[in-house]
């Protein structure tokens, strides 16, 4: 294969934004981070941990339908995610995807018009559950239902970035049971074959539902299939956040290098049941839950950056209550906009010619792309986007 020419410039930012004058306390140099740029990825984990949990208090207050957790998966999905470019790479995410799409620019606001399906939410102007999210805006693509099809979406945004020369890459997730889907297969098999650039990313979490892996696969590690492809896997622990950087970067440079995909397994923890409608507590031990909480990646990571001097007990305080503000703000905000028109609801599913109705044209007023939708104003706004330092 021809050496690829360097990446032209692109409109795109990346999502994480090293400062190489940035104080550092040496504790991620290794991979290139700054002090500010872990504090960026804590507080991202933080939001994110905090925002699943106001989820559920309004699941339980019935307000919002169904809420699938991503408590326990926030370390690894921030960490990878933050390697890609915002606005130029693209993201297929999954049901759990809640820290990987905020790192990747949606906000909390965007996050909770989808659990209250309300007209404007950028997933699917209120049209799809809770948990599938998307946002063309952010060059996020809406998951579908079917487990796994968001594999083969991938391969055909990586597809298309090969054949345009556009040096995107293209990164998607799901758990280790949607891996034993035949999309799986077929989705790994031609991306292998033309080398694209596309990173799969498989959240073990040990549990298809109530399922544990042992009664999955007959193999340790999902990864391991890599080799029948000819592609790279690695395998991850997905509760070490600097690892899980590591091993993100090294696939995405791999991808945009022009050395084909990478099955990335990182090993995470699910903190939850398998969805609001679950109770794992029937199905899981006592004692393997205990010691699952108190291998969760937030307080690990916490106490990481608090003993190499990175973070201290009034910045985090800080963080909390900035967090509880976004997240406040985001809630009340979302409550309040309008639920979708009923006459609406066949909108967008056939190809009628209609504006916005599969037809090419700008998006339908029903799904929100606005700035206000966007993100919350003032200083809350600046916690989202990217351009101030911590």
């Amino acid at each position: 294969m021809a050496t690829k020419a360097p990446p032209k410039p692109t409109k795109g930012t990346t999502a994480k934004a090293p400062t190489s004058a940035a104080k550092s306390s040496g504790l991620g140099a290794d991979v290139g981070l700054t002090d500010a740029d872990l504090l960026e990825m804590y507080r991202m984990m933080l939001t994110t941990r905090l925002l699943d949990e106001r989820m559920w208090v309004l699941n339980r207050a019935g307000k919002v339908p169904f809420v699938i957790s991503g408590q326990g998966h926030e370390g690894a999905q921030v960490a990878v995610t933050r390697n890609l470019r915002r606005g130029h790479d693209w993201f297929v995410p999954y049901y759990r995807s809640i820290a990987a799409v905020m790192t990747f620019g949606m906000t909390p606001r965007e996050i909770m018009l989808a659990q209250f399906a309300k007209s404007n939410d950028p997933s699917s102007g209120g049209r799809q559950m809770p948990g599938h999210y998307g946002a063309a805006h952010h060059n996020i693509l809406s998951t579908s239902s079917p487990v796994g099809t968001q594999l083969l979406h991938a391969v055909g945004i990586a597809l298309a970035a090969k054949i345009r020369g556009t040096d995107q890459v293209a990164l998607t997730s799901m758990g280790e049971g949607a891996s034993n889907q035949g999309d799986f297969h077929e989705g790994l098999n031609f991306a292998a074959i033309h080398k694209l650039p596309m990173i799969l990313m498989i959240e073990n979490n040990g549990y298809a539902i109530s399922v544990p892996a042992r009664l999955q696969i007959s193999i340790e590690n999902v990864a391991d299939r890599a080799s029948a492809y000819g592609i790279a896997g690695v395998v991850v622990d997905g509760g070490d956040v600097l690892a899980c950087y590591k091993a993100g970067r090294e696939a995405v440079e791999r991808a945009r290098s022009g050395g084909g995909p990478t099955i990335l397994e990182a090993k995470v923890l699910r903190l939850t049941g398998h969805s609001s409608d679950d109770q794992q507590t029937k199905y899981r031990p006592p004692e393997e839950l205990a010691e699952e909480k108190a291998r969760d990646p937030l307080p690990q990571f916490r106490a990481l950056l608090m003993d190499a001097g990175v973070l201290d007990e009034e910045t985090d305080a800080r963080f909390v209550a900035e967090a509880q503000r976004i997240i406040d703000d985001a809630t009340d905000w979302a409550e309040a906009q309008p639920d979708p028109d009923p006459a609406k609801a066949m909108l967008s599913v056939y190809a009628t010619g209609e504006p916005g109705a599969h037809s090419g044209a700008a998006p339908s007023p029903e799904v929100g792309t606005d700035a206000e939708s966007a993100a919350p104003a003032g200083a809350i706004n600046a916690a989202f986007s990217g351009e101030e330092p911590v």
